[in-house]
């Protein structure tokens, strides 16, 4: 725990400044609003829409509230991209605030290889509660993020241009990657690695070169999380989600370096808004485009190259909005609760991933085990998640009211 100088993963820097002494409020908005979308998640939209099954109303929720099954992108396929672009835009003035403290090199890289032995060590612990032995596995978000984090860390140190060289390298290196990896035959035993054998999702051509658990990254991880303790041996995951995704990840924390780097630029703030709105629009039609002609489907689960720069571009024009409103119009006040969220934000995973059953358990022990059918039966999912982010929220408050901010 620490003073309002908190420093994680997405909220790296002290200040977030645009080379100047005034706050970015903006940034301190979207990683708020990417952290209320992820503990939103005990809302459970899908279950009141399955209680539902005639109300449009409650089926948009719940696709919004789910991941897609394989291509394609929903609200919620946007938490993971935000999070990791989020830790590329602090970078830069996390580098600038330690070095104007006096950091040496050594220093800074040391404290950057911590950090990424903590986020993905607790990325492991979170997904080993309730087992009998430790989950080593390495596609949470925080073990993604602490993967790549040492690299990131390196290109925040470099000149732009090798961070836009290193970007082009990744993506184009790992599509070829994937292309040469042969296709599985027609044999294959699908049902034997958690996939239907006809299963619509499927693609042809180029694209199959993705397919579910049958592609370069589910080969690896066959071979990689079998190395390691395991209570039986690892054949897939049940979600498509690999381990190799770091490395794409790694690209999509590289654009927002570079979009970090534009807000701490002395330019005038409508011309950094132009700059965050172009590069959305390019990446976000690049991505689209080459999902749309075969070359390489928009898979958030195995977050393909064309993924990165479809959620990249998502991600740069979401920055431009709230850094729009936040610091251009200077509307600040109703942003409040997201920046109570935003500012704990390993907190806020934390509690969300710990203590939901905990809540529950309090709430019927101490209100009746009814409590949560007070609008009925069918509502009842809804009204047990919206009690239980209220506590979560709470929680939140209170420790940004006495300045306890949890830090890596």
């Amino acid at each position: 725990m620490s003073s309002m100088a908190t420093e994680t993963a997405v909220d790296q820097a002290t200040d977030h400044t645009s080379g100047g002494s005034e706050r970015i409020y903006g940034i301190d908005a979207y990683r708020g609003f990417v952290m209320l979308l992820m503990m939103a998640e005990v809302l459970r939209f899908s279950r009141v829409a399955a209680a539902l099954p005639d109300s449009s109303f409650w089926d948009f929720l719940s696709y919004h509230q789910s991941h897609v099954p394989w291509v394609g992108c929903s609200l919620h396929d946007m938490i993971q991209p935000s999070f990791s672009f989020l830790v590329g835009v602090a970078m830069p003035f996390s580098i600038a605030s330690r070095m104007s403290r006096g950091q040496s090199h050594g220093k800074l890289i040391g404290h950057a290889v911590w950090r990424a032995f903590a986020l993905a060590a607790l990325g492991i612990l979170l997904r080993s509660m309730h087992r009998s032995q430790t989950n080593y596995t390495f596609e949470d978000t925080l073990t993604q993020i602490g993967l790549g984090y040492v690299p990131l860390f390196l290109f925040g140190m470099a000149r732009d241009k090798w961070t836009w060289t290193g970007i082009a390298v990744i993506l184009v290196g790992y599509w070829l990657a994937f292309v040469a990896y042969p296709l599985p035959p027609v044999d294959f035993d699908y049902p034997a690695v958690g996939v239907p054998a006809d299963w619509q999702h499927h693609a042809t051509g180029i694209a199959a070169h993705w397919n579910k658990n049958s592609n370069l990254a589910w080969a690896f991880d066959t071979w990689f999380l079998n190395l390691f303790p395991r209570e039986s041996v690892f054949t897939h995951n049940g979600g498509g989600y690999a381990t190799l995704s770091f490395i794409p990840t790694l690209a999509t924390m590289m654009l927002g370096l570079i979009a970090g780097r534009w807000l701490r630029a002395e330019d005038p703030l409508s011309r950094k808004i132009t700059w965050l709105v172009i590069a959305g629009v390019v990446c976000l039609s690049a991505g689209f485009a080459a999902d749309r002609l075969g070359i390489c489907p928009n898979v958030k689960r195995i977050w393909t190259p064309s993924w990165v720069l479809f959620s990249g571009g998502w991600c740069f024009l979401l920055l431009a909005a709230f850094y729009g409103i936040c610091d251009g119009l200077e509307l600040t006040r109703w942003a409040y609760p997201l920046r109570v969220i935003g500012a704990n934000s390993i907190a806020a995973y934390c509690i969300a991933h710990l203590w939901e059953d905990f809540f529950v358990d309090l709430f019927r022990t101490h209100l009746g085990p009814n409590i949560f059918e007070i609008a009925g039966e069918n509502y009842a999912p809804f009204v047990q998640g919206l009690a239980t982010l209220l506590a979560f929220y709470a929680i939140l408050q209170w420790m940004y009211s006495r300045r306890i901010l949890l830090r890596i």
